[in-house]
């Protein structure tokens, strides 16, 4: 009797430590990182290039304060790059919309910088 208490304590342990390990998972893969590369923004898409990849992905903007600072830069015309630094998370884009004419989307959660001046040693 004692031993089938033992092997359900063992498999109720087991399956505790199993699925905190994949809890443990899913934060790390949600975990926002520090993203660089050039950004513009107009009245029918908001872009960015990753500098390292040179990938292009739709920029979608939870922050609230990529788009506000990017317009207070003063642009006479839309679609001006800056190079930004972001906290955020690149996941496929939505199936429908404009973004989905990317195969994947840059979700701003921070906004870390933002300048007009493209330094040459780090984007191309």
């Amino acid at each position: 009797m004692r031993s089938l208490h033992l092997c359900y304590l063992g498999s109720l342990l087991l399956v505790l430590f199993s699925t905190a390990a994949c809890n443990n998972q899913k934060d790390k893969a949600n975990k926002p990182v520090v993203i660089k590369g050039l950004y513009s923004f107009g009245p029918e898409a908001a872009l960015f290039i990753d500098c390292k990849s040179g990938k292009e992905y739709w920029a979608a903007d939870s922050s609230a304060k990529l788009e506000l600072q990017y317009s207070q830069l003063g642009f006479e015309k839309p679609y001006e790059s800056v190079y930004i630094e972001v906290e955020g998370e690149i996941a496929p884009s939505e199936k429908e919309g404009p973004e989905s004419a990317y195969d994947s989307t840059l979700t701003v959660r921070k906004l870390i910088s933002i300048t007009k001046d493209i330094p040459a040693d780090i984007c191309k």
